[in-house]
């Protein structure tokens, strides 16, 4: 059995074996069967939270999915996100002729073969991806969801050997100081404190050896940390909202009303300059991300007749409506559900699946009346100065 790696740390008279896994890869799989089975350890800890665990036992559940839910709880983009994000590594995945995260599984097999306790060892991916997005800032969000987009439209594709040079030591290394470099707030929550939560977790799993299944980007991380004792508590805490976002949500369409309402009175005619303009550009954006989208005609109606409205209140949005009726018009069957895993591969599988186009029509609607509520306020403005000052 071979050592690389893998890492052994001894502590109070217990042995923790840390196994740094390529999450498509191979070779981690039969890396993670060899050492379980050799070492017969009391614990096996993974790399997953209930959420993910509960997915890979029960299957995908995908078919039984509420679209109209998702749509009216605003998580039509933060689906977008997460399918777009699963898509890169799903293409690897096809790449090596496995399913991704086949490591873990191989560590819940294994573990109950020889009759280990098996620890759920990983923080809840809701709770990450929350201080993740309210750790970014603005930027970084804009930085973030330019990544998302690179990556579905991405055909990039490496060799194993490369995959496996990713678990060297140095390789991480760079990695993470190139992760460092550009999103330092996204490390914070995504790498640092995971760090934490699973050394901890793994800390705590009972009997004296314990094997723990492992990212290899965790493994520098844990071995520091798994010397300190950590704050689960802390750690599982939610971010607290900012009222920021509310005062400007708020605040910018209290203005362009105002406005509109003060050049009416002052000068009527420039008053419906201001308002044709602000329903031209807030629907005529949010109707083109639609149609990019390749939305129904009567969802692109649909976005271009609400942006106007759900641009001046912040608890609505434009997308809602374009999606809601793409939805109406084309609901997705069992079929666009069970075939997501694969359709999201490719860009034309985002577009051709039923549900990534309904999840495409509200981001993308919604996108184009954020850009127009920008462009139409600045014209409205203009108007006003220009005409009354």
């Amino acid at each position: 059995m071979t050592e690389d790696n893998i890492t052994r740390i001894h502590m109070d008279n217990r042995e923790f074996i840390l196994i740094g896994t390529a999450h498509v890869s191979k070779q981690s799989a039969q890396q993670v069967k060899e050492v379980i089975e050799a070492e017969k350890p009391d614990s096996v800890c993974i790399e997953l939270d209930e959420q993910r665990y509960q997915s890979i036992i029960e299957g995908s559940k995908a078919k039984e999915t509420d679209i109209f839910k998702i749509i009216k709880d605003k998580k039509a983009t933060l689906m977008l996100i997460n399918l777009a994000i699963s898509s890169f590594q799903r293409r690897l995945a096809k790449q090596f002729g496995i399913q991704p995260g086949q490591e873990m599984v191989q560590g819940i097999q294994s573990a109950q073969e020889i009759g280990a306790n098996l620890v759920l060892a990983d923080r809840n991916i809701q709770i990450t991806f929350s201080r993740i997005w309210h750790n970014v800032g603005l930027s970084g969000k804009a930085r973030l969801m330019l990544q998302v987009i690179y990556s579905i439209f991405s055909s990039e594709s490496i060799t194993e050997e490369e995959l496996e040079k990713m678990k060297s030591q140095d390789m991480l290394d760079a990695m993470l100081q190139e992760l460092t470099n550009s999103f330092p707030s996204l490390k914070i929550p995504l790498i640092d404190e995971r760090d934490q939560y699973l050394a901890q977790k793994i800390k705590e799993a009972p009997g004296n050896k314990v094997v723990a299944v492992l990212g290899a980007a965790h493994v520098p991380g844990i071995k520091e940390q798994i010397k300190h004792e950590q704050d689960l508590v802390a750690l599982s805490k939610l971010p607290p909202k900012s009222i920021v976002p509310t005062i400007v949500g708020w605040a910018i369409p209290i203005v362009i009303v105002a406005l509109i309402a003060y050049t009416f009175i002052m000068n009527p005619s420039v008053g419906i300059q201001q308002t044709l303009s602000w329903v031209l550009w807030t629907g005529t954006l949010s109707a083109i991300g639609a149609a990019l989208a390749f939305a129904h005609p009567l969802a692109i109606v649909a976005g271009f007749l609400a942006a106007p409205f759900t641009t001046l209140h912040p608890l609505l949005a434009a997308g809602w409506f374009a999606g809601i009726a793409q939805a109406y018009f084309h609901r997705p069957n069992v079929r666009d559900f069970e075939n997501l895993s694969e359709d999201v591969l490719s860009v034309k599988g985002f577009w051709r699946n039923k549900v990534t186009r309904i999840l495409l029509v509200v981001t993308l609607s919604n996108l184009g009346a954020t850009f127009g509520t920008f462009i139409g306020g600045a014209d409205i403005i203009r108007l006003f100065f220009g005409n009354l000052w």
